[in-house]
């Protein structure tokens, strides 16, 4: 297993719920018009598809999928919505484990790619995502850039989220590349808060792109979002394409 932390059955349970709006048709249209875009007539193969939020509905529009999945909890929840054979999930890492035949597009979204706490696994999921993938075949990442320029000297901690029922921020160890998000959700009517945090290895864009080269791929396509806006100084993410030479 990778150093990725794994999700328990009560965070699986509440998954869907919290994400509401990440599961919404206005985030979830221009994602999955993208993704079938690149996979064509083609086969999808999902790294980390958790609950199914982005894989499911792939399927429905046509796209076969198939998924790698670390959390058997999270998994589970997927099966509620899709059998076996309309999606098949295999238990692992998505560093390392392997599933049968090619695929024309690999993708891991939602910034999951960080959490791989190590360079050494990042590296080995780009492989990965080369050895599933048919000659042509593409590799796509959705990930956050990191928001260091919001650290002025001696702070360590940067807000993302200050709503009525969640405080969000990320706590930064910059020699290491980690970062810890920490949540504050407010959790029944009794005023309370649950509090959870992760831990997460970021990457720029460059590192990003050395590592695919090592895995033999190559930068096609880099913008700011699902539908295609021009990746900047100032973008917040970034959805990175690398293809697999013919």
């Amino acid at each position: 297993m990778t150093s990725s932390e794994l999700w328990t059955r009560a965070t699986a349970d509440r998954y869907d719920a919290e994400e509401t709006e990440m599961s919404s048709a206005a985030v979830l249209g221009p994602t999955l018009a993208f993704l079938a875009d690149l996979a064509g007539d083609g086969r999808a193969l999902e790294f980390a598809i958790g609950t199914g939020r982005v894989g499911v509905p792939l399927r429905e529009r046509g796209v076969p999928v198939a998924g790698i999945e670390l959390s058997e909890h999270m998994a589970a929840v997927l099966r509620r919505k899709a059998d076996a054979d309309t999606l098949p999930v295999a238990i692992g890492d998505m560093a390392t484990t392997v599933v049968p035949g090619e695929f024309s597009l690999v993708y891991l979204v939602y910034n999951t790619i960080s959490n791989l706490l190590t360079q050494d696994e990042q590296v080995e999921c780009f492989r990965n995502a080369a050895r599933h993938l048919a000659p042509g075949g593409r590799f796509v990442i959705e990930l956050g850039v990191p928001p260091l320029r919001f650290l002025p000297p001696g702070q360590v901690a940067v807000p993302f989220d200050v709503s009525e029922r969640h405080l969000g921020f990320d706590t930064f160890d910059l020699v290491e590349q980690i970062l810890v998000s920490h949540h504050f959700t407010r959790d029944g009517t009794d005023g309370g808060y649950r509090r959870e945090n992760s831990r997460h290895r970021y990457a720029w864009p460059a590192e990003l792109d050395l590592m695919a080269r090592i895995a033999g791929l190559e930068l096609e396509r880099r913008v700011a979002d699902w539908d295609g806006a021009p990746f900047t100084q100032d973008s917040s993410k970034h959805i990175s394409v690398w293809r697999k030479p013919a």
